[in-house]
């Protein structure tokens, strides 16, 4: 195969066939084309785009790269959730739990931060002791055993994806419909799941800022994966604001551990529980949403999911002593400042792009490959838009790593609010479901 022409002919808008896509994929997976070839042609793609066919074959062509998880027979269904990715988004991390104790199985296989978006995996990296790098087998163990795992993909599962999910964050290709429908459904492919629910974001800090672009995206993934025999359906969500009232790694994990003991934000509470029940619907476990939205609003109430997070932790390798010693810690990060309000009057825009662009640069979010993550920083106490602020009442609070790092996170972060006379009500979270 020689590469370069493949690369030259989708910088020129060609096609490329199944068996091209396939033969790309084997021979990176093999180490046979270098990642500058292959940054080159993601930005092709990126310009050119791909079309059904092609995104199509190149999904499959990446979930075949490696191994598929296969699970015994069992009467709980294979389900799961994906995020397209969002600043305050850890909707996955209370879901898991959630799930597992509403009878799924939940194999959830997530990703790192790309671009100012939040990941999972970074998220749980925060947690002392636990292990997000897990075998196949011991995989399929815990799913079988606790119900749920949330962990990367191994080394011999979707490997094409994990070397173009790194090389996409630093390239700027991060926001290409094709390559985000195979990334996201390469990874679910190999799960082997019966349902999907995918919450793609639109909005300011979304990888797809305009919501046409983001209902196209998300009419590709449900077609593809229905098409693909899996339950596939898709929620449009908001990300002009950050999801809940904190944003950064360890903050998340303690938010999203407030959702479960029923005194999370009621923004992440509303797409978990939405989350749980079109997964019941899908999978035949209730017949209407509005039945099974009360089904998983008594399980999360019942504090069985709040158990079952120990016990994931507990088998992932977590130290639930040290977990909870260090969850009871107001902060952990070496230097916290205040963001204060200049006036009174009501919130009426908490700009999601400049809070994760600030939690980068703090050290929560890679700007290159190789960038070590500051697990402590971010930002947390957000007041939500619409509600009310007096002058000198605390808008956010900045964890950061020195004094100097605060006040200039705070200074920067003071640019995303604007208070006005008047009250404005937020956008509405869920703009619209597909199908």
């Amino acid at each position: 195969m020689n590469f370069l022409s493949l690369i030259e002919a989708k910088r020129d808008g060609k096609t490329l066939t199944p068996e091209q896509i396939k033969e790309i994929i084997t021979a990176y997976t093999a180490g046979r084309i270098p990642d500058y070839q292959m940054a080159a042609f993601l930005m092709a793609v990126y310009f050119r785009g791909l079309n059904r066919a092609e995104t199509g074959a190149l999904t499959l062509a990446m979930r075949d790269s490696g191994d598929v998880l296969k699970f015994p027979a069992d009467s709980r269904p294979l389900v799961d959730k994906h995020s397209t990715g969002g600043v305050g988004d850890k909707v996955s991390l209370p879901l898991a739990p959630l799930l597992a104790c509403l009878g799924f199985r939940v194999p959830m296989v997530s990703g790192r931060g790309l671009g100012i978006s939040g990941g999972t995996l970074d998220k749980l990296d925060s947690i002392p002791g636990f292990k997000t790098s897990l075998p196949t087998e011991r995989i399929i163990e815990i799913v079988q055993t606790v119900g749920c795992v949330i962990c990367g993909q191994t080394t011999r599962m979707v490997p094409a994806d994990k070397g173009f999910y790194a090389l996409r964050d630093v390239t700027g290709t991060v926001p290409s419909t094709p390559l985000i429908v195979a990334s996201i459904l390469s990874k679910k492919l190999a799960e082997g799941l019966d349902a999907l629910v995918l919450d793609v974001k639109f909005g300011g800090a979304a990888f797809m800022p305009a919501l046409e672009k983001a209902r196209e995206l998300a009419q590709a993934m449900v077609a593809l994966g229905n098409e693909c025999g899996v339950n596939t359906r898709a929620l449009l969500t908001n990300m002009d604001t950050p999801l809940g009232r904190a944003a950064g790694n360890w903050l998340e994990i303690k938010e999203s551990v407030g959702c479960l003991e029923g005194h999370g934000p009621e923004d992440l509470r509303e797409l978990v529980l939405t989350c749980a029940a079109h997964l019941l619907v899908q999978t035949g476990k209730a017949k209407a949403l509005d039945g099974a939205r009360k089904q998983a609003e008594d399980c999360l109430a019942s504090g069985q999911p709040r158990a079952k997070w120990n016990e994931m932790l507990a088998a992932q390798g977590g130290d639930v002593s040290a977990f909870n010693k260090k969850f009871a810690l107001d902060h952990t990060a070496a230097t916290l400042v205040e963001l204060k309000a200049p006036k009174t009057g009501f919130v009426s825009r908490c700009d999601a792009r400049i809070l994760g662009e600030v939690i980068r640069d703090l050290g929560g979010g890679r700007v290159t490959k190789e960038t070590v993550i500051n697990y402590d920083a971010g930002v947390d106490r957000l007041v939500k838009v619409g509600e009310s602020a007096s002058v000198g009442s605390v808008l956010a609070r900045v964890h950061a790593v020195d004094r100097f790092q605060a006040e200039a996170a705070r200074g920067r972060l003071d640019t995303a609010f604007e208070i006005s006379e008047q009250p404005r009500a937020a956008a509405p979270l869920i703009a619209e479901t597909i199908p």
